[in-house]
């Protein structure tokens, strides 16, 4: 007969034990799962034995002791020292060992003589198995004795002697129970504290963490109270500190929900039923911890290499000890740990080196089951993180790519990055190694360009070796674009592409404003992609229609920072900056430049260049040349100078020179710059005028000649069309040439200025032209375009260019009462009269713009311009465009849609 419920149980031991008083012999065997609670009942009955009069006899099995012969005999006879243990076999004359249980037999009848004899063996399976035969014998031959023998053992171990249980069997005076965990009314019992529903939402969860395994229910209670008291205790120091406690106060009285942390009293609890369950059962264990949600009872005996039958009695132990389930929405093979703590606790009782070849075997099994990508490559990379790095074959280098993919889809490209190093160690394919690499470094771009561009190097010498095919090579000239490397992309992409080598700005520089910003609507953002759109944008920047980079590079910034790529948020940050530069928007590059030096890890490598160029442009004509110093007077190798990054950089700190008038040093910089775009074959004035550069620097040390010869070849060149370069070049031009005509060819640099949209370089001409002016007889005209100038700048922050114009005129607005008639600002709420069109239409006109300069600025027909205009007039109460007050704000410049 086997009994199951606890109670029934305890009733049938006491039953016995009455029996045994009686002077009836009885065997009772009790199993339980690991943690269960039968070595409780074990001693609950020598408890009430000895109680009863009975002489008790002791011994517990333990794995260590398991191959001494008679060692559990030993501790039963030793226990009370009732008698001496025959020794049998051990020379001539010795007695058998039929003898020898015979003897024992005799001894422990004559002892039931004066009072009952209890014998508890607990833990039965780590029992030797000579006193397994001697506990069996006296089942068979004390029946009519007074004699209890009660053996405690868990449930599906594997047993020492197959034939023990089976013998005491046969027995009529024997009794088997089995103890079940804890149901969820029993844990309530157990807990029984709060009353209502708290109490059963805590019951519940303690059953479900613990799987109504004792052990585990007191560890995870023991486990509460220590935070409840530490909660007590904080709440104490709270309250004697004069503050009110508030809800701390009741932290030991109200529940504390079970949240067993790692290293606790629940996962040490764990850990001991782990190391009791046998080391079949903890091997299992450890197997299922490591495989995590792919665990499966098959692929847990795959990986430990266990036979079917160890196997499977193992994980029954497992579960029948509550610390295995199978998952209730998985499949109906699966494995899992009721809680995280406790599958921790199972991997902390794995050696570094056992994990190590735990998980290469892990990725062996789920690839053989075609698991998932995910789960494989962990594995792979949790062994290569345990030890030296591993030898990954063919089959695991795919499964380390896809999984990268799939990394990328759901946006962690570190680890991604990770699983493609690994994968570039691997054996067997070298041009499959040569794509991971290059896909490595597009993917490192996303989050620091500068390791994506020392892995450029190895890989650019490949390609130079004609070791990488069409598809490797373009998104590595993609990489060396984004990084701007142009010459060594164009290098790559002709023999990709089968086309002709051309100049390698020109496609840059050449696409239309109106091609670019198609590529820049139909396409997303993504590593193959990157490249062109950041081509795109730059393209519109040396378009005619600059401004238009404004709004499609802040774009692509939202769109990068989605991504969580901050590589490419620098890249994005770095090209609007530029882009608000461009238009003279000195405080919002200023802010994006800084915002994508911010965004780099590390400052190595050329991209860190071209943030900090618009950084130190932008404070030199702000005026912050302290700031703008600590850019431009770090070293940069000379090698970085060679891209797109490093000229920029040679021109912004040029400028800076120039600005605290260090002319010779400026001239140099800005020589150097054009001395490597001829050799680069990069010289368009559209991406980086140096001529009209190194003229200022002349024309600062009296070299007007000099300087108006690279006016002049500047404005041979094509690009001299564009509204920038053809503006910065006339007033060159206007400056170092004859005095007479200086006027007129100002006037023609401030109309391409404004159509350029840089409101720095405009004031800057404006103001040449004021004086010119001046100079030539005109002095209120002169004088009026000087104060437009000076309000242009001070409208960008221009500071230093403020001061070049007006070094006495205050930067901060003066006080109405102190302005000249013409300069006063406008009655209070005047701006408020206008909308925001005509606001931008009359800030224009004030500063001497035409109305068709303003229509095309603000893409108007002339015709509205004027109506504005006429509006304005009359809302203002003036009439004509020179009564146009010079204070008006500004609004900001509208991007086409």
């Amino acid at each position: 007969m086997t009994l199951t419920g606890r109670e029934a149980g305890i009733e049938l031991l006491e039953t016995a034990l009455a029996d045994c008083v009686a002077g009836r012999s009885r065997i009772v065997l009790i199993e339980a799962g690991t943690g269960c609670g039968k070595s409780a009942l074990v001693d609950l009955v020598a408890e009430r034995a000895a109680a009863a009069g009975a002489l008790v006899l002791y011994a517990v099995g333990a794995p260590e002791e398991q191959q001494v012969p008679l060692g559990v005999l030993r501790q039963l006879v030793n226990s009370e020292q009732v008698f001496a243990l025959p020794k049998p076999s051990e020379g001539p004359g010795a007695p058998s060992r039929v003898e020898a249980m015979q003897a024992f037999c005799a001894e422990l009848r004559e002892l039931s003589l004066d009072c009952p004899v209890v014998l508890c063996v607990d833990d039965v399976q780590y029992a030797d198995r000579e006193s397994l035969q001697y506990v069996q014998y006296l089942a068979r031959h004390a029946r009519t004795a007074p004699v209890l023998v009660v053996v405690a053992g868990a449930v599906h171990a594997p047993a020492q002697d197959p034939a023990f249980t089976t013998e005491l069997m046969r027995q009529p005076h024997f009794r088997r129970m089995r103890l079940e965990r804890l149901t969820a009314a029993e844990v309530a019992l157990v807990r029984g504290r709060q009353e209502g529903s708290a109490r059963a939402a805590e019951a519940a969860e303690l059953h479900r963490i613990s799987g109504g395994n004792p052990l585990l229910v007191r560890a995870l209670l023991e486990e509460a109270a220590g935070r409840e008291a530490a909660g007590g205790e904080a709440a104490g120091r709270e309250a004697a500190g004069g503050e009110a406690p508030g809800e701390a106060a009741a932290g030991p009285c109200a529940p504390s929900s079970p949240s067993p942390e790692p290293g606790g009293p629940f996962a040490q609890a764990v850990a001991t039923c782990l190391r009791r369950s046998g080391p079949d059962g903890l091997a299992l264990a450890r197997a299922a911890a490591l495989l995590g949600e792919q665990a499966t009872a098959a692929r847990v005996a795959r990986l430990t290499g266990l036979d079917a039958a160890a196997a499977r009695r193992g994980l029954a132990a497992l579960e029948a000890s509550g610390l295995l389930e199978g998952p209730p929405d998985g499949p109906p093979e699966g494995l899992g740990f009721r809680h995280p703590a406790a599958r921790a606790a199972a991997l902390e009782e794995c050696g570094p080196r056992t994990r190590t070849a735990l998980h290469r075997e892990a990725a062996r099994v789920l690839g053989e089951d075609r698991g998932p990508v995910l789960a494989v490559a962990g594995h792979l990379l949790a062994a290569c993180a345990e030890e030296r790095p591993l030898d990954c074959g063919p089959a695991e280098v795919a499964v380390l790519r896809d999984a990268a993919e799939e990394l990328l889809v759901r946006g962690d490209a570190r680890e991604a990055a990770r699983l493609l190093e690994l994968a570039a160690q691997g054996r067997g394919d070298e041009h499959a190694e040569r794509g991971v690499r290059v896909r490595l470094a597009q993917i490192t771009a996303r989050f620091d360009p500068a390791a994506a561009e020392r892995q450029l190097g190895a890989l650019l010498e490949q390609a130079r070796a004609g070791l990488l095919d069409a598809e490797q090579v373009q998104p590595l000239a993609g990489l060396l674009l984004a990084q701007g490397q142009l010459a060594e992309a164009a290098a790559l992409l002709p023999a990709a592409v089968g086309e002709p080598a051309a100049s390698p700005l020109d496609t840059l520089v050449d696409t239309t404003a109106a091609v670019g910003e198609r590529l820049l609507h139909s396409a997303r953002l993504t590593d193959a992609t990157v490249a062109p759109l950041a081509q795109a944008v730059r393209s519109l920047l040396c378009s005619e229609h600059p401004e238009r980079a404004v709004p499609w590079s802040r774009n692509l910034l939202e769109e990068a920072r989605r991504c969580q790529a901050p590589g490419w948020s620098a890249v994005f940050a770095a090209l609007h900056a530029e882009a608000l530069l461009r238009m003279g928007d000195l405080r919002g590059a200023h802010a994006h430049a800084t915002a994508a030096l911010e965004a780099l890890p590390e400052r190595g490598g050329s991209f860190p260049c071209a943030p900090a160029a618009v950084l130190i442009r932008a404070c030199t004509a702000m005026g912050r040349f302290t700031e703008a110093s600590r850019l431009a007077d770090r070293q940069v190798p000379k090698g970085l100078l060679t891209g797109l990054h490093g000229l920029a950089f040679l021109r912004a700190r040029g400028q800076y020179r120039l600005a605290v008038n260090q002319p010779h040093a400026a001239l140099a910089d800005f020589l150097e710059a054009g001395r490597l775009m001829e050799d680069g074959r990069v010289d368009r004035p559209a991406f980086l005028p140096w001529r009209t550069d190194a003229a200022e620097a002349l024309l600062r040390l009296g070299e007007a000649a000099r300087a108006e010869q690279l006016a002049l070849q500047q404005l041979a060149l094509p690009d001299a069309q564009r509204p920038y370069v053809r503006g910065v070049s006339l007033r060159i031009k206007a400056l170092a040439g004859d005095p007479k005509r200086r006027a007129a060819v100002l006037g023609q640099a401030v109309e391409s200025l404004h159509r350029s949209g840089d409101r720095v370089e405009a004031a800057r001409a404006m103001a040449e032209l004021g004086r010119a002016l001046q100079a030539d007889g005109s002095p209120a005209k002169g004088s009026a375009m000087i104060r437009s100038a000076w309000n242009l700048a001070k409208e960008a922050e221009a500071t230093a260019l403020c001061r070049e114009i007006l070094p006495d005129a205050p930067l901060a607005a003066p006080a109405t009462r102190d302005r000249a008639p013409a300069e006063a600002a406008p009655a209070a709420g005047t701006t408020a009269k206008l909308s925001s069109s005509e606001q931008r239409v009359a800030t224009l006109a004030a500063q001497g713009l035409t109305n068709r300069e303003i229509s095309a600025k603000l893409y108007l027909t002339v015709s509205t311009v004027e109506q504005h205009l006429t509006r304005v007039y009359r809302k203002l109460q003036i009439t004509s465009r020179g009564d146009l007050p010079t204070g008006l704000d500004p609004l900001p410049h509208p991007t086409p849609a």
